[in-house]
């Protein structure tokens, strides 16, 4: 029995719309017919090899393997997606049509070869006898043939996933006309997202999903969402607008004009074979991949990491600039196992900084040619006038609206406001991923009044203004809320006394506050173990990065900046108070200012001297755990890297003379569109 493994299957359609890719190729060759439309531009039939003849291998199921065709209508559906694109980073029509003939034909190969491979290693679950059956069964021969291959699960995630496809290319054109109605013009700059907003999960499907055209109703598509402002009027200016393309490119005959459903169109049914061609190919991917996958013994993944540990430890112990340039690469597939000294670490930096006015006040102040330490203490003036305020304002106001109310969806919050973000993410957890790092109860901070008649969103929005006390007590009691237990005070030296002895500064004396969150013992094999109070603390630190942090530079970073033993380029205040955090360990924060504005530095991981976190062969399966990250890691290039090179060798074999006619003079004349270019 194959085993069904969870992941996102690639959208390998011979056409994707993307709405403004596809309004701007409402006709490629206007002089093209459909009858031209429907030539043959190219045959794939595998059993014109030596495998299947009489004595071949494979002769047994020769018969049982149909020739197929692809037509230029294939063409320039799959050139609205993939070829428009290479067009516009540059390539010749004439090299993008043969490229995208290429891969239609790769695919061609490989989704005939896959049948192959399960009637010759799977024969208890399909048999020659079954596929003919099936094939007869139905005037939608190919697709039957394909189908049979797949589980029920398999296809209907096909079907959804296309489904999904043509609702989005409608939402993005809708969008236009929803726009139209309203005079709405987005120019807000839209906060920076946290990685897997509205990500769905693994081999998701709705069943119920269907294609909104507006003729229906969205309650009646399942999980469908419709774009905020969306009406039946705008929905089949859209859905009408989708058509008309169609027809313009060929890809909608006269004789369907009069249909009304889309499943009842060849194109339709064109682009569903696309996708369960693409569905048998990860199914036969998943096999090699598991194949592969029982290769990564204990043994033989243990030694891979002893491998790797002394190779590090042999480079980093002559070169520290090899240690640190790695640390800038660290992720949960690229790893640091060895640390040739103590005192490096990571910490997420949150700046809060001078407003415009105060930047401007601080430029004059360094003009006055005061001496260092008075230009110092001046700055700390204007230093106490900052204030914080929640940067998150144009997720509400952008052109997507990703708030919602926390109290209707029974989800207690950090905060005055009822207001959080990504319901999606944090709600809808059987179609949608949870956030990584993301705790998501920190609600947003300020006034939402609404109103019809104030932005594109009926918001008007006040954020509240938080001093650096404020700030601080702020994120202290999010840690509380969290069930955390954070301690902190003032530095008494602060600003005391700028310089030291021999009238050099004195940057201790710029560390504003220090605290620490009780984190445990901290192991740094388990730092993105999700039931661990570091983890928990690092996603309450990363939520307020995202709500006030204007080092922007510093959003989704994988753990902060990495901070050196040694000296660094870093300001030096920042500097300081950052070696400061990673000197009290994982969990501790401080408080330092620069000529930017307030720093507030949070120590996510640090490094002791040797080895850094080691492998364990029975934590593989403890998500989040250094083990599991690693052996994942070996398991995905493992996989991938042997289910490419079978598909490469499987397309190099049947990619002859025998197999593949081709016909470049049919689609001449898009060659030809370069003169005109």
């Amino acid at each position: 029995m194959i085993s069904k493994k969870k992941r996102l299957i690639p959208v390998l359609l011979s056409a994707v719309m993307v709405g403004s890719c596809f309004a701007s190729c409402t006709s490629l060759v206007s002089t093209n017919s459909e009858k031209d439309m429907a030539q043959v531009v190219a045959t794939v039939d595998i059993t014109k090899s030596d495998d299947f003849a009489s004595d071949g291998q494979y002769a047994r199921y020769a018969d049982a393997i149909s020739s197929e065709n692809v037509t230029k209508r294939d063409l320039v559906a799959y050139f609205i997606n993939q070829g428009y694109t290479l067009v516009q980073n540059g390539s010749t029509y004439s090299d993008a049509f043969d490229k995208m003939l290429d891969s239609l034909i790769g695919r061609k190969i490989v989704s005939q070869y896959a049948k192959v491979y399960f009637f010759e290693n799977y024969s208890s679950e399909y048999t020659i006898e079954g596929y003919k059956a099936a094939v007869a069964s139905s005037d939608r021969a190919t697709i039957e043939g394909l189908k049979y291959f797949l589980s029920d699960e398999e296809y209907e995630l096909a079907v959804y996933n296309l489904k999904c496809i043509i609702n989005n290319t409608l939402d993005s054109s809708e969008k236009e006309y929803i726009h139209e109605k309203d005079e709405v013009s987005y120019t807000e700059s839209v906060r920076t997202l946290p990685t897997g907003v509205d990500t769905q999960t693994e081999d998701y499907y709705d069943p119920d999903y269907e294609i909104y055209t507006g003729k229906n109703a969205p309650s009646a598509c399942g999980s469908y969402e419709a774009v905020e402002g969306s009406t039946a009027t705008t929905r089949k200016k859209a859905y009408n607008s989708f058509l008309s393309s169609l027809k313009n490119n060929y890809l909608l005959s006269s004789s369907e004009a009069g249909l009304d459903d889309i499943e009842q169109f060849e194109y339709w049914y064109s682009e569903l074979e696309g996708q369960l061609e693409s569905a048998l190919i990860n199914k036969l991917g998943d096999v090699i991949e598991e194949e592969a996958e029982a290769s990564l013994t204990k043994e033989f993944v243990e030694n891979r990491y002893a491998e790797i540990f002394a190779s590090q430890k042999k480079i980093y112990d002559t070169s520290a600039d090899s240690f640190e340039s790695d640390l800038d690469s660290l992720s949960d597939s690229s790893f640091v196992t060895y640390a040739p000294v103590s005192g490096y670490g990571f910490v997420y930096n949150i700046l809060i900084p001078f407003s415009t006015t105060q930047s401007a006040q601080y430029e004059k102040i360094k003009n006055k040619n005061l001496s260092e330490e008075e230009t110092y203490l001046q700055r700390a003036a204007l230093l106490s006038e900052i204030t914080a305020t929640d940067q998150r304002g144009s997720w509400m106001t952008g052109e997507t609206d990703y708030s919602f109310s926390a109290s209707e969806n029974g989800i207690s919050v950090y905060g005055d406001s009822d207001t959080i973000f990504f319901e999606n993410n944090l709600v809808k957890n059987d179609k949608y991923e949870s956030l990584e790092k993301y705790y998501g109860r920190y609600a947003y901070n300020g006034k939402i009044e609404v109103s019809d008649e104030s932005d594109e969103h009926g918001y008007t929005l006040t954020p509240n203004k938080l001093s650096i006390d404020g700030f601080i007590g702020e994120m202290e009691d999010y840690f509380a809320f969290a069930g955390l237990t954070a301690k902190g005070e003032k530095n008494t030296n602060y600003m005391t006394s700028v310089l030291d002895n021999n009238g050099k500064v004195d940057y201790s004396a710029f560390l504003y506050y220090t605290g620490k969150v009780d984190v445990g013992t901290f192991s740094a094999g388990e730092a993105f173990v999700k039931d661990t109070k570091a983890y928990t603390a690092m996603s309450v630190v990363n939520e307020l990065m995202f709500a006030y942090n204007t080092d922007t530079a510093g959003l989704n970073s994988y753990l902060g900046y990495a901070v050196s033993a040694y000296d660094t380029q870093f300001v030096k205040e920042f500097e300081y108070a950052a070696k400061a955090a990673v000197a009290g360990g994982v969990g501790t924060y401080t408080v330092a200012p620069s000529d930017y504005g307030w720093h507030i530095m949070y120590c996510t991981y640090t490094f002791g001297e040797g080895e850094v976190s080691a492998f364990d062969w029975k934590d593989i399966e403890r998500e989040g755990s250094f083990s599991y990250n690693f052996y994942e890691s070996l398991k995905t290039s493992t996989s991938g890297n042997k289910k490419q090179v079978f598909q490469t060798q499987t397309v190099n074999t049947y990619k002859t003379s025998a197999c593949v006619e081709t016909y470049k003079e049919r689609y001449a004349d898009y060659a030809a569109l370069d003169n005109e270019s």
